[in-house]
Parts: structure tokens; sequence; C-alpha cells
């Protein structure tokens, strides 16, 4: 698997995808191989503040449940409800279905997260 080169990565298994001052979040295919089955997410509600490094929802399978971090914090300006409402859109392409997309308060976070070739290392 490689992973898109147009995004930066968590450790967390978290991709965030900038364009200008807004931010696409959603989990890797590392992650929802892990997972399995996905069949419920928590998603924060638009107009609330997340925080780099800390949890703003959950992601539930067969198999877990498993907390979904922010790269980067700021305010979420809008939910992906496709996604909400068939969670399973994870599975067949984790790197299309984002979760939130946030108005970035702090870009400098950025630098701290990892890119395709990192992201790869890092799995092994």
């Amino acid at each position: 698997m490689s992973y898109p080169d147009d995004r930066k990565y968590t450790r967390n298994h978290e991709w965030v995808r900038l364009s200008g001052g807004m931010a696409e979040v959603g989990i890797t295919e590392y992650a929802q191989q892990q997972l399995g089955d996905v069949v419920y997410m928590e998603l924060p509600v638009v107009g609330s503040h997340v925080t780099a490094g800390q949890s703003f929802g959950s992601i539930e399978s067969v198999k877990a449940v498993s907390d979904l971090f922010a790269p980067v914090g700021g305010e979420v300006v809008e939910v992906n409800d496709a996604v909400k409402d068939h969670p399973e859109a994870v599975n067949q392409d984790p790197h299309s279905s984002w979760m939130i997309k946030v108005r970035v308060s702090n870009p400098g976070e950025v630098a701290a997260l990892l890119d395709g070739l990192q992201y790869q290392g890092l799995l092994g």
C-alpha cells in the first residue's frame, strides 16, 4: 500500500489533507484494515473545537471501538454525513472518506505530522 503524498499522517493512523486554512480528516488504509468492518462513527458537531492530538470522536467496528484523534486543532466546519450514515464507506476507500473538515487554528501543527513515506516507515 502506498500512502498519498497530498496529505499528512499521524502516528495514530489518521490522515489530514490541507487546502488553504481548511483540513479534511480521515483514517488510513492501515487503520481500517486493523478495525475490520466499520459499523458506527461518533463525530463532533459543526461549531465544536478539536485539539491536535486529542480525541474528536470514535469509530466502531465489529472488532473494537477506537478513538479518533485530531491531527490539527481548530473549529469543525463540516461533518461528512454520508460517511456518518454509511460508515462502511470507510472500508471501501478510507483515503477518500473524510470525516470532518476543520478550520485550522495553528498551521504550524502540520510540521509535526508524517509524510506518506514516513508513515509507511512507521508501519514497517
